[in-house]
């Protein structure tokens, strides 16, 4: 049934590729999905990942990013976060990806989130649940990082469209997505996406990116 998945390229990111590839300066991009889809990782397997039949008898698009992982729910109540580099060969993955979730993570502090932290590879928890997941992409010329934050997930969404992940790190400890999951304590009122794009600056990951 996979076989009748119209899945396109996950592209709403090339213009930052685009753009590393001519300055070859970092640049990052803060933004809302403008609509309900499902991602998948370079090497996933639809039929092992997702529910294949609900995702048809809905219509939701499917997409596949360059990155690898699992497949996630996007919604507009995720905030997504962008990252291209320029870089030269393809060691160092490692480095990068902690120096940039570091970065993050610093910055959700200052917007009054401070007990994120890092665990396993690419998740970001609070108390032990995960609330954003990240993937890269490297090229010889350039690192893609991208996170998306759950902000206010639909929860029903991801139960119906992903099946329990074929691998999860050891934190997960074999959890369903809804014991897994959790949304950013974000303050009310405000826009995420905006007080985010404020502190998530070129200029500013230019400043963390010079330590490494």
């Amino acid at each position: 049934m996979s076989d009748s998945l119209d899945i396109k390229p996950y592209t709403f990111d090339d213009d930052l590729i685009r753009a590393v590839l001519t300055d070859r300066s970092p640049h990052v991009k803060v933004y809302l999905p403008d609509e309900i889809a499902v991602v998948i990782g370079r090497g996933s397997k639809p039929g092992v990942e997702l529910h294949v039949e609900h995702c048809i008898e809905d219509g939701v698009p499917v997409y596949q990013r360059y990155g690898g992982g699992c497949a996630v729910v996007l919604d507009p109540g995720n905030v997504i976060v962008s990252v291209v580099l320029p870089t030269e060969g393809i060691s160092g993955n490692s480095g990068y990806f902690n120096k940039i979730s570091s970065w993050l993570i610093a910055r959700l502090a200052d917007a009054g989130i401070p007990a994120v932290y890092q665990d396993g590879i690419s998740d970001l928890v609070v108390g032990g649940k995960k609330v954003g997941g990240s993937c890269i992409q490297r090229k010889r010329n350039y690192l893609y990082y991208s996170t998306t934050l759950l902000v206010n997930p639909r929860f029903d969404l991801i139960e119906r469209y992903l099946q329990h992940p074929p691998r999860e790190p050891n934190h997960r400890m074999g959890r369903e997505h809804r014991e897994f999951l959790a949304a950013l304590p974000w303050p009310p009122s405000e826009n995420p996406a905006l007080q985010l794009a404020g502190r998530l600056t070129q200029a500013a990951l230019k400043e963390t990116l010079a330590a490494l």
